[in-house]
């Protein structure tokens, strides 16, 4: 599944969490602010905790590779 998107057209160019607005950025801010799993649902219902704990996998795999994001071809 593909969990991170990033297109020309979504928030210019912002890296989001697929099929929404939400900036990846936004999650890694509230989890470093403390939120836990539960408040972001809380906050973003329609983000599932597949897809959250999906979103911080692939930028963990993506820093072991020393790769964050792929650009829009």
């Amino acid at each position: 599944m593909i969990y991170i998107e990033q297109k020309k057209t979504i928030l210019g160019g912002t890296p989001v969490i697929t099929g929404t607005r939400i900036p990846v950025s936004r999650l890694l801010y509230l989890l470093q602010q403390g939120y836990s799993i539960h408040d972001i649902q809380t906050d973003y219902p329609q983000l599932t905790h597949k897809t959250i704990t999906g979103v911080i996998g692939v930028i963990a795999e993506k820093a072991e590779q020393g790769i964050f994001f792929t650009p829009e071809k």
